[in-house]
């Protein structure tokens, strides 16, 4: 609408000009747009992001707001009495107590992979605690802390069609959540498979269920949880593309919070408590099946 009202104006004003037998160039006009242009797309951007709490705002107020999956069992999931349960929350109840003196400090805001960047850019979160994977793209927009935990690519497939080389996928359909390292990996290597893409990890494995896919890849820690819980489905490719990290993050450039978290994870190892993570929140599903070995990071050493 301003882009519009100036046009007239200037309109009226080049006219005029004329009339009076006055010249009038092109380049008033021009810059004008311009300058329109541009004050509206900083004033978008400025929309986009805004200023991360600091360590000490947070300690203020007294809560941190912390973004977990709420359908990423057994990561960060709401259980049948509404709570929300996981590997990811266990740590952050503990940051909650360590840094603001209760787990009831933790304001949990759940998330979706496609949007844990914009969450932490937009300040809705301080943390993200989303089985975030560690990769260069990520952290040009984001600041990654230690990390807490090791993974890789699974596929999970039906037993009846079970997939156990990626090669078999050619021609065929893989179903991928928006926003995953899984996403990015298959669309970048394998432009034979067809991608089938959902928001949320429930709508992925809905999916599988109803055989709109062939098969479904995500970090193969969630997927061995996953068929374990759903007999019929057998994980066949274990691990596929590179081995990753998993960490915190926060916004870009908020120092004094990533430099706790650093310390958090580093004081932690000296009770294994990402040991203990796992005994509670992992164990209980893996069984026997995953060695908390080749999992677990204690103290940010890979």
């Amino acid at each position: 609408m301003k882009k519009r009202i100036l046009g007239v104006i200037l309109a009226v004003t080049v006219l005029a000009g004329v009339f009076a037998g006055c010249g009038s160039t092109s380049a008033d006009s021009t810059d004008a747009a311009n300058t329109t242009a541009g004050s509206e797309a900083v004033a978008e951007d400025a929309g986009k992001r805004a200023q991360a709490r600091t360590l000490d705002e947070i300690k203020e107020d007294g809560k941190i707001r912390i973004g977990v999956f709420s359908d990423k069992n057994p990561f960060g999931y709401v259980d049948e009495n509404g709570e929300v349960q996981g590997y990811d929350v266990y740590f952050a109840k503990r940051i909650g107590k360590d840094l603001l003196g209760s787990d009831d400090a933790v304001e949990f805001v759940y998330v979706e992979a496609a949007n844990r960047v914009e969450y932490l850019e937009s300040a809705k979160v301080d943390i993200i605690l989303a089985n975030f994977t560690v990769t260069d793209e990520r952290a040009e927009k984001v600041d990654f802390a230690l990390p807490y935990m090791k993974v890789s690519l699974g596929i999970v497939s039906p037993d009846a069609n079970e997939i156990t080389d990626v090669e078999q996928l050619n021609g065929k359909t893989l179903i991928v959540v928006k926003g995953t390292t899984a996403e990015t990996y298959f669309g970048e290597n394998y432009p034979d498979i067809n991608l089938l893409k959902f928001d949320e990890y429930q709508e992925a494995y809905d999916a599988l269920l109803d055989g709109r896919g062939d098969a479904f890849s995500t970090d193969n820690t969630e997927v061995l949880a996953w068929a374990l819980q759903n007999p019929g489905f057998t994980v066949g490719v274990e691990s596929v593309g590179s081995a990753d990290s998993i960490a915190p993050a926060v916004q870009k450039g908020n120092t004094d919070l990533l430099n706790w978290i650093d310390d958090e994870i580093k004081g932690l190892a000296d009770e294994e408590f990402f040991h203990k993570d796992f005994e509670e929140t992992l164990a209980p599903v893996y069984g026997e099946s995953v060695d908390a070995e080749n999992l677990v990071v204690e103290g940010g050493e890979l």
